[in-house]
């Protein structure tokens, strides 16, 4: 991709649509049925912007199913911008070429080829791109009990020209929760592996109920747009299962019944196991910095440290409930200056998920935070079932 002369990481701009996004990167729906979003972000005390973030609600063309990524850059804004543009295709690319392959491998795979093609840019550019960031994904799919989307052959088998509501037979049963007690399991490391004015706008007419068309329809059903786009509407007896995968400080935190549960892990110089991981690779921490230099230990990008700062993610897998209300995704603009449950308290009786990422990060900014911000709130709404 070519990039700007900007010094500032350019996220693609938000747009808004009723309801259908189609897949469109920073496309928001405003009467979805399952979920509400908002993004702030803003440079902070630094001279420039490094952060990027995407989201694609719908992702892959499936109801209620949603991608959702922040980068935080450092070293220059090439990593990020990329990432931010390009993340989404990289994940939808290898959930189609391994359709029986376990997510959290997926994701472990999609961030090892990612930070792959950063290095190649790097190497092309005869080092001119030296940059690198942290990222925090969430990936919110729609499953059966079986941990498969059985509904969508089934719903491939009703053609979206037919007359009637392509209604199936296939129903999948709701399945045992994959966490434990209701907490993500202990996401173990898979081995192998100012933009406010533009984002106000998108979101000003953001409707937090949904409408009273946009119900979801059971079992299965496949709609079709103008444009001939194919969007596949689950039956309500599949679920939810959040799988987040970061690598660097960038976090992502669940508020399940007002409890906020982390769902990432913070590499840093500082933490104790992975120090040892570097110094057994011969380097070595000095000031909570591998090799003097970066503050964390995995990033996407660096290339030039990737013997040390590595960029296979932590991940979690995480079966929703209705418990769970909404999710935070923010970089460490935000976690520096607020741990987790004074984060989630602040915004928990927030309905509009805008109106809580910006307070989230008028609170970073009336903190002094450091650094730049970036805040992604996701609020989880019940399926409307139809009467």
């Amino acid at each position: 991709m070519a990039f700007t002369d900007s010094p500032n990481a350019r996220s693609k701009s938000i747009t808004s649509a009723d309801l259908e996004t189609f897949g469109i990167l920073n496309r928001v729906s405003n009467n979805h049925p399952t979920i509400s979003l908002g993004v702030s972000e803003d440079k902070g005390s630094r001279r420039t912007m490094e952060d990027a973030h995407s989201f694609v609600v719908d992702f892959d063309s499936i109801r209620g199913q949603g991608f959702y990524a922040i980068f935080d850059g450092h070293a220059g804004k090439h990593a990020a911008e990329w990432c931010g543009q390009h993340f989404h295709e990289y994940l939808l690319d290898a959930l189609h070429h391994n359709p029986e392959k376990p997510i959290p491998d997926i994701l472990n795979s999609t961030f090892h080829n990612v930070d792959g093609s950063l290095s190649r840019m790097c190497e092309e550019s005869d080092g001119k791109i030296h940059s690198g960031c942290t990222a925090v994904t969430a990936f919110l799919r729609i499953e059966d009990d079986e941990g498969h989307q059985s509904f969508i052959k089934d719903a491939a088998m009703h053609s979206p020209d037919s007359d009637d509501d392509g209604t199936g037979s296939n129903k999948a049963s709701s399945g045992d929760s994959l966490s434990v007690n209701g907490d993500p399991k202990d996401g173990k490391e898979l081995k192998s592996k100012s933009h406010q004015s533009r984002i106000k706008g998108a979101f000003r007419h953001f409707s937090n109920k949904p409408s009273t068309s946009s119900t979801l329809a059971s079992p299965s059903t496949v709609k079709v747009s103008s444009e001939g786009v194919t969007v596949a509407v689950p039956p309500l007896t599949t679920r939810r299962v959040l799988y987040c995968a970061n690598a660097g400080d960038a976090r992502g935190v669940l508020c399940r019944k007002g409890k906020a549960v982390r769902l990432t892990y913070d590499h840093k110089g500082s933490d104790r196991q992975e120090a040892k991981r570097i110094t057994d690779a011969g380097g070595f921490v000095l000031s909570g910095r591998v090799n003097g230099v970066l503050a964390v230990t995995r990033s996407l990008g660096d290339s030039s440290m990737k013997e040390f700062v590595v960029g296979a993610p932590y991940t979690t897998e995480t079966e929703l409930c209705n418990d769970d209300e909404f999710l935070i995704l923010a970089c460490d603009g935000l976690w520096d200056v607020i741990n987790d449950q004074p984060a989630v308290d602040l915004v928990r009786d927030m309905q509009d998920a805008q109106a809580a990422s910006a307070k989230l990060l008028k609170h970073a900014l009336s903190h002094h935070t450091t650094d730049n911000v970036t805040v992604i709130v996701i609020r989880f709404k019940q399926p409307v079932r139809n009467s």
